[in-house]
């Protein structure tokens, strides 16, 4: 790593944490006005910009970086699982797959261990996890997409898409 990369690292991870944290609050508690969703983002786009300046312009500190992704990351968890634990969406299993993997792979992050056999460390397997969680992710928007679009229309999931020909 050099600087720059650093700070691209540190500065998309809290971008990306930050934006999915609004999302899993407007979801959670269906916020669907438009002013009380501005009064959610707007403190923690604020918080998040403030961080990443910090991060990039005073003081490029790891640990303390660390502890906002993880915070935000588990408040995240812990809203979809509120989220998964109340809906009955079809797909919410996916959910709770990506919340439990999820949850798992942040293990990596935090109780970080040298290479097993010289190849793979803790980072490495953590960068792997995220890969099946990350398909198993938009599978779900994919899911969700579907059924949002066929409840606002009033129709039925079987009705928005063709019948398979076996």
């Amino acid at each position: 790593d050099v600087e720059l990369t650093e700070k691209l690292d540190y500065s998309s991870a809290v971008a990306l944490l930050g934006y999915s944290l609004i999302v899993a609050i407007l979801r959670t508690f269906n916020v669907r006005d438009e002013a009380a969703r501005v009064m959610v983002a707007a403190p923690l786009i604020a918080f998040v910009t403030t961080h990443i300046l910090y991060l990039n312009f005073y003081e490029l500190d790891y640990g303390l970086n660390m502890k906002v992704c993880v915070i935000m990351g588990v408040l995240q968890l812990l809203l979809w699982a509120i989220w998964a634990g109340f809906t009955s969406h079809r797909a919410r299993y996916k959910v709770w797959t990506v919340v439990i993997g999820g949850g798992l792979a942040m293990l990596l992050e935090i109780y970080d261990f040298p290479p097993i056999w010289g190849y793979v460390d803790a980072h490495a397997a953590w960068h792997a996890t995220t890969v099946p969680l990350t398909y198993i992710w938009w599978s779900f928007i994919k899911d969700d997409a579907v059924f949002r679009s066929s409840k606002l229309s009033g129709r039925s999931k079987e009705k928005t898409e063709p019948k398979k020909v076996q």
